[in-house]
């Protein structure tokens, strides 16, 4: 499963966790990713998409439809 947001596009970042000795350590900040189902009445079918917490807060802000018309636009949807 890939780490990317299907709405958001947000994506794994890395960088430094420094601790109060100033000692570096490369850390990965991960995505919340889950895959969720969404369906769509306009066309009358199923669609699976790898969804962050805050892509799950648009899609109930705006609609799946008009989402997933921004996503496209993007490139970020098939």
């Amino acid at each position: 499963m890939s780490k990317v947001c299907e709405v958001t596009g947000k994506k794994v970042m890395f960088g430094n966790n420094v601790s109060f000795s100033i000692n570096k350590t490369k850390r990965r900040f991960d995505v919340n990713i889950s895959k969720k189902k969404f369906y769509i009445p306009e066309e009358d079918k199923w669609v699976t998409l790898n969804v962050s917490s805050k892509g799950i807060k648009i899609i109930n802000k705006k609609g799946i439809s008009a989402v997933l018309k921004e996503a496209r636009a993007k490139g970020l949807v098939k």
